[in-house]
């Protein structure tokens, strides 16, 4: 962004999200008589129903369509409606894109998914007069029993249920969107900081320090002098977002406090252009529910600050608790770390001297951006 250019805030974390627990894998289905016809020498169902939010679409999602896909012609898939999605979830996508990710990912057998809306409960299963089978998974196999019983009800023949197993992320636990929102995983199940961050001290590199020279975000300009212009702009813009606001940079944190507007992270060394800043000294600790200290001295990430920023992130999470982070050394790189670790939907805010405040939203977009430079730092002897 150039300088003097008014940002065009997104509040978008990125693109795809993550289905809510009590409505992921919620699959609805019904079938009055059952119509099987043969495709490769097994026997289809000609009609599958599928229903949940699909949000973020992840390789859960794709196993499930993928097995629902190998025992039925055709599947109808039910996204739930935005009204319900949101009710749960602010930061579901939109249906459309939900449907665009979904119709993506399964490539040439697109062509056999049709798609609606899920404006209820269960969806068009219990009086369905032509599907046949029902995919869900382990955990929702018995609330389609339960659509099967309101159809014996009704004097329609029960649906066939295709369980499907849950697709496992690298720490053992099911994929699912929820996690993906909250910021633990990718939607392959993957982790977002990589492994050579937690072993040692890693080391910023002359490629990464060239790349980072660039904001790595949106820049909002302001006096040096009077950091308060800009940061007032942010805040109409950042508030009533889903958190947390997290700063960086003692001058990012004082601003904010002077402004009545505490950050929920927040990232100081009492230094400003690498001097001993005096306003670091206003700074009030009390305004935090915790304290927390750790060191990375400068040009490089450590365990240490690693492990601070996981433990203000989990508590933020649980409990909506506020940090500052005190580090002995230098702050200037906790952004690669922070915005991996941060729900979708986070803001990390950090100072430019001379120019104002960088915004940047946390998103996938972020998230595999600092993965990667990450991945490039070099672990110190």
């Amino acid at each position: 962004m150039t300088q003097g250019t008014t940002p065009q805030f997104d509040r978008r974390p990125g693109v795809g999200q993550a289905p809510e627990p009590c409505c992921e894998g919620r699959r609805y289905a019904p079938g009055h008589t059952l119509y099987l016809s043969k495709k490769g020498g097994n026997l289809m169902h000609n009609v599958g129903l599928i229903g949940g939010t699909f949000d973020r679409f992840h390789a859960g999602h794709l196993s499930l369509m993928k097995a629902g896909l190998s025992k039925c012609s055709s599947i109808e898939a039910w996204l739930t409606a935005d009204r319900l999605a949101h009710s749960k979830d602010s930061r579901v996508n939109p249906w459309d894109t939900r449907a665009l990710e979904m119709k993506e990912a399964l490539g040439d057998d697109a062509g056999r998914v049709r798609f609606h809306t899920l404006e209820d409960h269960h969806g068009p299963a219990p009086a369905h007069a032509d599907a046949t089978a029902i995919i869900c998974t382990e955990e929702t196999h018995a609330e389609c029993e339960e659509i099967n019983r309101l159809r014996e009800g009704s004097d329609l023949s029960p649906l066939h249920i295709i369980s499907v197993g849950h697709v496992l992320a690298w720490d053992g636990e099911p994929i699912s969107s929820s996690r993906i929102r909250a910021g633990e995983i990718d939607r392959n199940g993957k982790p977002w900081i990589p492994n050579s961050i937690r072993a040692g001290r890693a080391v910023l590199t002359s490629q990464i320090e060239a790349e980072l020279k660039e904001p790595f975000g949106q820049l909002v300009t302001g006096p040096e002098d009077n950091p308060s212009v800009a940061m007032t702009e942010v805040l109409t813009h950042i508030e009533g977002g889903p958190g947390p606001v997290i700063a960086v940079g003692d001058v990012t944190v004082r601003t904010l406090q002077d402004l009545d507007r505490p950050a929920d992270i927040a990232l100081i060394d009492g230094l400003t252009r690498r001097e001993p800043w005096e306003g670091a000294d206003g700074i009030d600790s009390s305004l935090y529910d915790r304290i927390l200290q750790c060191s990375s001295p400068a040009g490089s990430l450590t365990p240490s600050l690693l492990e601070a920023c996981e433990r203000a992130m989990k508590s933020w999470k649980e409990g909506r608790l506020t940090h500052l982070i005190q580090v002995e050394g230098e702050e200037d790189l906790a952004p690669l770390i922070l915005h991996p670790l941060a729900p979708l939907g986070a803001v990390v805010l950090y100072g430019q001297p001379g120019k104002g405040v960088v915004v940047r939203w946390s998103g996938e977009d972020a998230k595999q951006r600092c993965r990667r430079l990450l991945s490039e730092f070099v672990t110190a002897e």
